[in-house]
């Protein structure tokens, strides 16, 4: 398979159409769109650590959830840290696609993978965003127990949590989703579930009558990996895959 058809069918799974206005992604760097994917390397984040990983072990293509390239860039020099990821990328023949907003919103993406963690009774989406979903647990749990429950299922070594409410119904967002916290409300939901809110709002979370888990951005995406491994084994079992942890941000207990 090239790295064109690869790219063709991941388009198929993550709809362009799924992509908020103000992203960036798709492909980022590429020398030959037709030459064979033989090794995909999978990461949440593009860093320079990920790209060196992948050149040291034969990997030809990089997929990843954040974008590569999210401002435009002027010029190709060493000056800039962007620039200089994407010249060592080219020197070594590495591409790269990245998925961002639409790996968010599409089936089987970050928030379904987020979902895929918990035991739930029904699943829904918000009718006026396709990103977040919404569960309702078996049964009712206090906030602290379902906070433990998430660091738990989602490996997070550190799980913030405010407000007083029973748990049932959850709304979900990985990565940063404090802006959902009106959605979340008007869904009907006792806790928003995401990876980073802000302190304002965690402290405002009792007054607005809703409870807010943050569980960390990383932690909250990092799922999504697993489940693009195993869309690529699905569609090209030829491939060799794996998961490359890209994390760079440590906690001090």
């Amino acid at each position: 398979m090239t790295f064109t058809e690869l790219y063709s069918i991941l388009n198929q799974k993550f709809p362009l159409d799924l992509r908020c206005e103000w992203d960036n992604d798709g492909v980022m760097c590429a020398v030959d769109f037709e030459k064979s994917v033989d090794k995909v390397l999978i990461a949440l984040d593009v860093t320079m650590d990920t790209i060196n990983y992948a050149i040291k072990n034969g990997f030809d293509t990089i997929i990843s959830h954040h974008p590569l390239v999210f401002n435009s860039q002027k010029a190709l020099t060493t000056m800039s840290f962007t620039q200089r990821k994407l010249i060592k990328l080219v020197q070594n023949n590495v591409r790269v696609m990245s998925f961002h907003t639409r790996l968010d919103a599409c089936e089987g993406g970050v928030n379904d993978a987020i979902v895929s963690r918990f035991e739930y009774e029904s699943l829904e989406r918000d009718e006026s965003d396709p990103l977040a979903r919404i569960i309702t647990l078996k049964s009712k749990m206090t906030i602290s127990d379902f906070a433990n429950t998430v660091k738990d299922n989602l490996s997070s070594p550190l799980v913030l949590y405010s407000g007083k409410n029973e748990v049932s119904r959850v709304y979900i967002v990985g990565g940063d989703g404090k802006d959902y916290i009106p959605n979340a409300i008007s869904c009907g939901a006792d806790t928003l579930l995401t990876g980073r809110a802000s302190y304002n709002t965690m402290v405002d979370a009792e007054d607005m009558g809703i409870n807010i888990i943050e569980a960390g951005h990383f932690y909250t995406e990092n799922p999504v990996c697993k489940a693009i491994e195993s869309y690529i084994f699905e569609i090209a079992p030829d491939i060799k895959t794996e998961c490359y942890c890209s994390n760079k941000i440590s906690i001090l207990k």
